[in-house]
């Protein structure tokens, strides 16, 4: 079957502008334009329309979809496998969050006692979700399976306390190293106290610290694009400044004002 844009706007549940937007950037053209002007959508335009409004759902960029479905080796079989995984993953989440406020409201009742653990079960499954959404293919590369499941399994038994505490001191990571990158020194003690902040953050999720790691953690700040944006987000440069920071505060590297 095929349809025009009005008629595939009604379909899929999006707007003329966004088809013909998609178009616009090539990742989504018609199959063809008619004799009157108007773009045509046939089958694959459907089913490949479908995949971008799940990847947008898992909150992909429009850039990184394109690059995605317009690979030569896109396979939608597996892309779909990929997406009942995500979307069931999402669903535990859920669940999880909803049976967590179903308790609290029962507790609140008196129907129930609950536990501090259970009250923030739900948070902390979410962060280490996200997390591996976000970071978990490059870091299992870098650390093996083993280390990143052990670290999961730290941040979901961590107490109420720890978990408000990692919280905290991941806000003093940033505000730290933000004032320490003014003075323009990584070894300065503004900077050196970033690097130990940073260091006792890191604790909370690994389950054991060597220097070696800590140094290896902040180069992958500075050479993964995702880590550097977060880092340099405010303050271009700050992913490179904690790096060298870090390595001062660890005798692995060299102090940058010697």
């Amino acid at each position: 079957m095929e349809y025009t844009v009005q008629k595939l706007s009604k379909l899929a549940g999006v707007s003329t502008r966004t088809l013909r937007y998609y178009d616009e950037i090539g990742l989504l053209k018609p199959a063809r334009i008619n004799s009157s002007g108007y773009r045509i959508y046939g089958q694959n335009e459907v089913d490949r329309l479908q995949q971008i409004l799940f990847y947008r759902e898992l909150g992909m960029s429009l850039e990184e979809i394109k690059k995605v479905v317009t690979a030569p080796t896109f396979d939608r079989f597996q892309a779909l496998t990929e997406h009942r995984q995500k979307l069931l993953g999402e669903r535990k989440r859920l669940d999880l969050l909803i049976t967590n406020v179903e308790k609290t409201i029962a507790s609140i009742e008196g129907r129930i006692s609950m536990s501090d653990q259970e009250k923030f079960a739900g948070f902390k499954k979410k962060l280490v979700e996200e997390n591996e959404k976000k970071y978990g293919k490059e870091i299992r590369e870098k650390y093996g399976d083993k280390a990143v499941d052990e670290s999961n399994a730290k941040v979901l038994n961590m107490t109420p306390e720890q978990y408000e505490e990692v919280t905290r001191l991941s806000e003093e990571v940033l505000e730290t190293l933000a004032a320490a990158f003014k003075t323009g020194d990584p070894a300065g003690e503004l900077a050196q106290k970033a690097a130990n902040l940073h260091r006792r953050w890191l604790c909370y999720f690994w389950p054991e610290y060597t220097k070696e790691a800590h140094v290896g953690v902040t180069q992958m700040y500075v050479d993964d694009e995702r880590f550097k944006a977060y880092y340099d987000a405010k303050q271009p440069g700050l992913a490179a400044f904690l790096r060298d920071a870090v390595q001062i505060y660890t005798g692995l590297g060299e102090d940058k004002n010697n």
